[in-house]
Parts: C-alpha cells; sequence; structure tokens
C-alpha cells in the first residue's frame, strides 16, 4: 500500500483499514505461533502498512484541528 493511496482515504475509511489490517496481524502471529505461517515477509508488510495508516490518520487529525 503506497502513501499517496492512503492519503486519499477519508478518516472513516482509514480506521475501517486499519481495524483489517490489526486483525490481519493477529491471525499471522497465530499462524506463526503455530507453526503454520508460509509468507513470512506478509508480517513486516502488514506492520508497516499499519505504521503508515496511523501516521497519516495522525497528519490529518493534526491538519484539521490547526
Amino acid at each position: 500500500m503506497k502513501a499517496s493511496d492512503v492519503r486519499a482515504k477519508t478518516l472513516d475509511e482509514l480506521r475501517t483499514e486499519l481495524e483489517s489490517l490489526k486483525k490481519e496481524q493477529f491471525n499471522l502471529r497465530f499462524q506463526r505461533a503455530t507453526g503454520q505461517l508460509e509468507n513470512t515477509g506478509r508480517v513486516r508488510q502488514i506492520r508497516r502498512d499499519i505504521a503508515r495508516i496511523e501516521t497519516i490518520m495522525r497528519e490529518k487529525r493534526v491538519a484539521a484541528s490547526a
């Protein structure tokens, strides 16, 4: 997911996207713990996408309050 794609979304869309990514991250942690995780790179990708979304959500909130 690119930052430009994330910036184009509204705060509500970002919240739902963040929620789905956190659920996926939770499932990936369980897969890793049980030894069923095949795509280990996906964990890193999800973690970075979550950080990217949280950063842009904060930027939007700061811009709205200013």
